[in-house]
């Protein structure tokens, strides 16, 4: 149960990026930080990255239950290294953080807008499944059964 302080703490992070949003950038669509490379613009994203499989809702918080449910008996159930337990809290927490807003709103507020080579807006819920992914990836190749003092 020690993993759910953080998770509770990571998704509340993002929810309350989420609010400023939602209560300061909606109405004026977006803010330069530095002129064409990084805004900070209100999107409503009703799909996945890149805006693929838009109006899924239902699918997306199914996929958020599951991933969320599995991650939390994964951590319960096995010795896992420091690296796979961050990872899984990462990633259970962008779920967590995105699912709230697909229920709560109807899609996802994302307002990091980076504009050098190709323009992608996304959120904290999203970094902490692409970081989660990431580090999930380097302990599954590198680390997981490799090391005995999990």
């Amino acid at each position: 149960m020690i993993y759910i302080i953080p998770i509770v703490l990571f998704v509340c992070l993002d929810q309350l990026t989420k609010i400023l949003v939602l209560n300061n950038l909606r109405t004026i669509d977006t803010l330069p930080i530095i002129k064409d490379v990084f805004h900070l613009t209100y999107v409503e994203n009703r799909g996945a990255a890149f805006g693929i499989f838009q109006n899924s809702q239902l699918l997306f918080v199914v996929i958020a239950v599951a991933a969320t449910v599995v991650g939390i008996y994964y951590l319960h159930k096995h010795k896992v290294h420091i690296i796979g337990k961050i990872s899984i809290v990462l990633i259970i927490s962008g779920a967590i953080g995105n699912m709230i807003d697909r229920v709560r709103i109807g899609y996802v507020v994302d307002f990091f807008d980076f504009r050098f080579i190709w323009q992608y807006v996304f959120n904290v819920a999203d970094i902490y499944v692409v970081v989660g992914t990431i580090l999930l990836c380097v302990y599954l190749l590198f680390i997981d059964g490799k090391n005995d003092t999990k």
